[in-house]
């Protein structure tokens, strides 16, 4: 029952998503074509890879957290990761074509309407304040890489957008129009940056990159203080959509019955669940002193942590 809670919460965090980012999106490209401003172009653009953004992350939450089956024995998480990954790249595009757009106003610089661009621009950002906040905090409570890069993709969409309020206002005021290609081509910068940030994190989950040094010192705290544990190695950890795999092998007392050597494991398993939210664990029991001879005599390395 938790579980089907926690799905139900992520799919209707990116149903809010994909609503809200297609009303933005219309208002902004109506914005757009009213003013002729680049800068309210990028953010149109912007918006609609937020569109895109978030029907991937609508359909991955629904794909990623389906059970483990013959086929994908390791769930179906990185479906969500790869999803990140996507978004990385399109809002990537997005924001070369306004670069691109941007440096032709520079060129031919081009008479804008701002009042009406500057109203819906305002409106927007505030709305997207609280969808971000809203889908950021889901993403954090279920772990997932696909709503966290649709939180990002909006949060760099408030920003944007208040680059935009100023290269309006700053047109307005002066009465130059170079601002709103300025701000365009600074703008792009951001969009840049913040999609080589959600790229670098999705490619690192893809390539299996281990858990962050804070829980990984957690299950090495675990391993270390329980008493039926003499030592351990081979910690090996990574992440694949919400769902965190830990693998290692433990060493316990030679003389332990099977059945006592798997309620051992059983209860430091535990430990490590109630710890760390969505863990697969696998546990390899090993006998203390048998092993380190072993090691000793055809590894030379009695050691190993």
């Amino acid at each position: 029952m938790a579980r089907r809670i926690q799905d139900n919460r992520k799919v209707i965090a990116a149903v809010v998503s994909v609503i809200s980012n297609v009303t933005i999106t219309i208002a902004k490209i109506l914005a757009a074509i009213l003013s002729g401003s680049v800068s309210v172009l990028s953010e149109a653009l912007h918006s609609f890879g937020d569109v895109i953004a978030s029907l991937i992350a609508f359909f991955t939450v629904r794909v990623s957290d389906k059970p483990a089956d013959r086929e994908h024995p390791y769930g179906h998480g990185k479906f969500e990761t790869f999803a990140g990954l996507i978004e990385a790249l399109l809002l990537m595009i997005a924001g070369l074509y306004v670069g691109y757009e941007a440096v032709l106003r520079l060129i031919h610089p081009r008479p804008i309407e701002v009042d009406i661009a500057f109203i819906i621009i305002m409106v927007s950002a505030v709305l997207n304040v609280f969808i971000s906040t809203y889908i950021g905090k889901v993403a954090e409570a279920t772990d997932s890489d696909a709503l966290r890069a649709d939180a990002m993709h909006l949060k760099a969409d408030v920003v944007t957008s208040a680059g935009v309020l100023l290269a309006l206002f700053l047109v307005r005021w002066t009465n130059n129009l170079i601002f709103d290609p300025i701000i365009a081509l600074l703008l792009t910068l951001w969009i840049l940056f913040s999609a080589s940030r959600i790229a670098f994190g999705s490619f690192q989950l893809l390539m299996d990159v281990k858990l962050s040094d804070q829980e990984i010192a957690i299950i090495e705290n675990i391993l270390r203080t329980h008493p039926g544990i003499y030592d351990f190695h081979q910690l090996r950890t990574r992440k694949s959509g919400s769902y965190r795999h830990v693998d290692a092998h433990i060493l316990v007392d030679d003389n332990l019955s099977l059945i006592q050597a798997h309620e051992l494991t059983e209860e430091v398993e535990d430990r490590i669940r109630q710890t760390l939210p969505n863990v697969l664990i696998s546990l390899h029991v090993e006998p203390y002193h048998r092993e380190r001879q072993h090691r000793a005599e055809f590894h030379k390395d009695a050691n190993e942590k």
